[in-house]
């Protein structure tokens, strides 16, 4: 079973996630180049779409391993760490 969620985006099509950063917020990068990232708010006035540069998306996956291995979620933290490295190295 994969874990794998989509959204689509008005303009830029099918976006990947990327992982979660906090309660109600994602990141997601373009599908295919991943070279563009939006920060996704999911909230009571709907989805709002905010695109991040790629040292912000880099420091927001950075931020949710450290809070990852704080909480001892180590398979979380090992499947976030491929991602960070395929996705930033």
């Amino acid at each position: 079973m994969t874990n794998e969620t989509y959204i689509n985006h008005p303009n830029f099509g099918l976006l990947y996630r990327v992982c979660l950063v906090e309660d109600k917020q994602e990141l997601f990068t373009t599908l295919y180049a991943q070279r563009l990232f939006f920060l996704v708010t999911s909230g009571i006035g709907g989805v709002k779409f905010e695109p991040v540069g790629r040292s912000g998306a880099r420091l927001l996956v950075e931020t949710r391993l450290r809070h990852l291995r704080r909480q001892g979620q180590m398979l979380d933290y090992q499947k976030l760490q491929q991602v960070h490295k395929n996705t930033f190295q």
